[in-house]
């Protein structure tokens, strides 16, 4: 299975906000630019004094090759890591990463610009850059939603005045969580290819297809050995025993052999488009609202397939409800329809589990703080429909001064068994310079971007 496959798979779920983050008094973020100062050389320990008078424990700095520090430690437990540049331009950005399948280890990077992308790009522009740990893995919007605040709110006692914050997938939703309950906290974000209206929407999607999946391929090769959608097909968790890299090994395994039966499926349509095993494809993807493609049907299975008893252990209970679901597609016959809506499993949420995923997060879209998105148009986990149904959100709240949405052309990428599909969160490095950019320029001028700032 491929680099791309496992990097897109463990990207996904969701986000929800914020009446019980009990956060630390926030400053104010400054418009003001400060000066670019360059640092002596006892500047590592004098990081290392301010992060431990703000809170942090085990705090240590080393210096990179470029004269920058590396700043790492934990906040109330969590891991965490800033990489603050030689020459600060005094502003910060903090990263809100995306789900991960419960069971991965929950550390971060030790140095958040070590590999390409949207944190070494600002941090090469003068900005202080970090992520911080979740303390779960599976769904963890609200874990994920403090963790950065805290991060944020010690970015700014080392000296941070202007403080962004980006994300993707879940964390796109983290960002848009935390712009509508702390819109004082940051001067702008970017939240890609986010679940940024509804965990509940995204979930039901997700499900649909399991359910149908689970029906429409009873007695087949394709078939999951766990039919009951409250469970996991598979443990994703390792054994207690395995820790760290082999962790992540084990829980990638478990992946893999989640996507094995979809993509196999999706393999035998392709050789008889017409066949029963094409049908089969055509009717899951229509039920879910995705795309007629291999990745499309496996990644938001696989999602599905591991998630059930950390969501429910997350939210308080069962997430999802379809007793009123028609799951009939317009080429069922009529009497192919009424099999299926009396063949597939019957499941009711609970109350108290609905509650919790309309607080992390149903979006209000009452901005107050210039937010940035950006969506494939076509995305294999997270439907482009989530940043439509967002954008009328903000519209009906008044707030659409403070929404640049940005939808860019899908991507598609390698498979296993030489197969492509379409990609979560295929952005090229262009686009993702592009949407950081106006974003900066908008909080630095006032300007709103363009329409075409993006593409």
């Amino acid at each position: 299975m491929t680099r791309s496959f496992r990097s897109r798979l463990v990207a996904g779920l969701a986000p929800l906000m914020l009446s019980a983050i009990a956060a630390p008094c926030w400053a104010e973020a400054s418009m003001v630019r400060p000066a670019v100062e360059r640092r002596d050389a006892s500047w590592p320990e004098t990081l290392v004094q301010k992060a431990t008078s703000a809170g942090a424990t085990d705090v240590k700095a080393r210096k990179r090759s470029d004269g920058g520090v590396v700043l790492g430690g934990k906040i109330q437990g969590a891991q965490f890591a800033l990489a603050i540049p030689a020459s600060w331009n005094g502003d910060g950005l903090v990263y809100a990463h995306g789900y991960t399948a419960p069971g991965t280890p929950v550390e971060v990077a030790d140095d958040p610009v070590e590999k390409p992308g949207l944190l070494k790009d600002a941090y090469e522009q003068g900005f202080v850059v970090g992520h911080s740990a979740y303390d779960k893995a599976g769904l963890g919007v609200e874990t994920g939603a403090v963790n950065t605040l805290r991060l944020r709110d010690l970015a700014a006692q080392l000296g941070a005045k202007r403080i962004y914050v980006s994300g993707d997938s879940m964390g796109g939703g983290i960002v848009v969580a935390l712009l509508e309950a702390k819109p004082e906290a940051f001067a702008g974000g970017l939240a890609r290819c986010g679940v940024v209206n509804s965990w509940t929407e995204l979930l039901a999607r997700l499900y649909d297809m399991r359910a149908a999946y689970t029906y429409l391929t009873r007695g087949t090769p394709y078939a999951y050995a766990e039919a009951d959608l409250r469970k996991n097909v598979i443990k994703p968790e390792p054994p207690a025993l395995i820790k760290g890299a082999a962790a992540q090994f084990y829980v990638f395994g478990q992946m893999m052999k989640m996507a094995g039966p979809p993509l196999a499926l999706w393999a035998a349509a392709q050789k008889n488009p017409q066949g029963p095993e094409a049908r089969i494809v055509r009717q899951v993807t229509t039920i879910g609202g995705f795309e007629y493609d291999a990745a499309s049907l496996a990644y938001p299975l696989v999602t599905a397939a591991l998630a059930s008893e950390d969501l429910t252990a997350t939210a308080g209970g069962w997430v999802y409800d379809n007793e009123g679901r028609d799951f009939s597609t317009p080429d069922m016959s009529p009497e192919e329809a009424k099999a299926i809506n009396a063949g597939v499993q019957r499941v009711k949420a609970d109350p108290a589990a609905l509650s919790y995923l309309a607080r992390w997060h149903t979006a209000s879209g009452r901005l107050k703080t210039p937010l940035v998105t950006m969506h494939n148009s076509i995305d294999s986990l997270v439907p482009y429909s989530q940043e439509q149904a967002f954008s009328k959100a903000v519209a009906k709240a008044g707030a659409s001064d403070f929404l640049a949405a940005y939808a860019v052309p899908p991507t598609k990428a390698p498979l296993p068994g030489g197969q492509e599909g379409y990609t979560h969160c295929g952005f090229t490095p262009a686009q993702t310079a592009a949407a950081w950019n106006a974003l900066r320029s908008w909080v630095e001028t006032g300007r709103k971007p363009s329409a075409d700032a993006v593409q």
